[in-house]
């Protein structure tokens, strides 16, 4: 189990109750200093890293520290980084078992919104194209010590087999279609993907997709098969 930003370690002595061998990574020396009793009395169970989150790629880790099983991720993220984290983690699933990761409650809306949604957008498609992502239930500030201002959803992301996941190729193209197609998500399509090609209308229409459409209407498979001919259209050129 990875476990990030544990902080005095009530979710890491849950886990570690339950058996889990936990890697948890933790940039506060404060916390590294109170986590010590734990880790000692985890009969090595429990590995501390001193580190940035951020900094830390999981599939080298996961080397280094001679571990063949994919990670299951399990945390309460910090709210500023959580995003980020999480994205990061979505390009590296050959390294993840699964997540179980309590977010922002805006971002939890996020990851799981529907096409048509105003919280529909880059991460929905991103994260869905690649995992199963449910919404599991909300936690209200009182909760916590200190209360956070904002309320906290736990979501769970299990990454959808290898063969149902975009090739990198593929992926790379899709991400580019939604930046520019949600940059400009009030605007016709036949406007918001000039930033990705000069004249989007025959690139829609080699998908049957009418240029009139707005990205949140966009179904995951129309965003694929969109970012499926952007890349054919590419490779013709010999741009790829």
């Amino acid at each position: 189990v990875l476990e990030i930003g544990p902080g005095p370690g009530g979710l890491s002595r849950a886990l570690l109750e339950q058996g889990a061998r936990l890697v948890a990574i933790e940039r506060d020396p404060r916390c590294i200093t109170a986590l010590a009793e734990l880790e000692a009395a985890a009969d090595g169970r429990l590995v501390l890293l001193e580190a940035d989150a951020l900094t830390v790629d999981i599939e080298m880790l996961r080397t280094r520290l001679g571990l063949d099983a994919p990670w299951a991720i399990v945390a309460n993220l910090p709210y500023n980084i959580g995003t980020e984290l999480i994205v990061r983690w979505l390009h590296r699933l050959d390294a993840v078992g699964s997540m179980h990761v309590l977010l922002q409650k805006e971002v939890a809306a996020r990851l799981v919104a529907p096409t048509g949604t105003s919280a529909y957008g880059r991460l929905a498609v991103l994260a869905q194209s690649l995992c199963r992502v449910r919404r599991c239930f909300d936690l209200p500030p009182g909760a916590f010590l200190p209360p956070p201002k904002v309320v906290s959803t736990l979501v769970v992301l299990l990454p959808r087999p290898a063969a149902e996941r975009p090739a990198p190729a593929v992926l790379a193209a899709l991400e580019a279609v939604s930046k520019a197609a949600f940059g400009q998500r009030r605007k016709m399509l036949r406007s918001s993907l000039r930033s990705l090609v000069p004249e989007p209308e025959p690139l829609l229409a080699s998908v049957g997709i009418a240029a009139e459409r707005r990205a949140e209407t966009l179904s995951l498979a129309e965003l694929r098969a969109l970012a499926e001919a952007r890349l054919a259209l590419k490779e013709s050129r010999g741009t790829a």
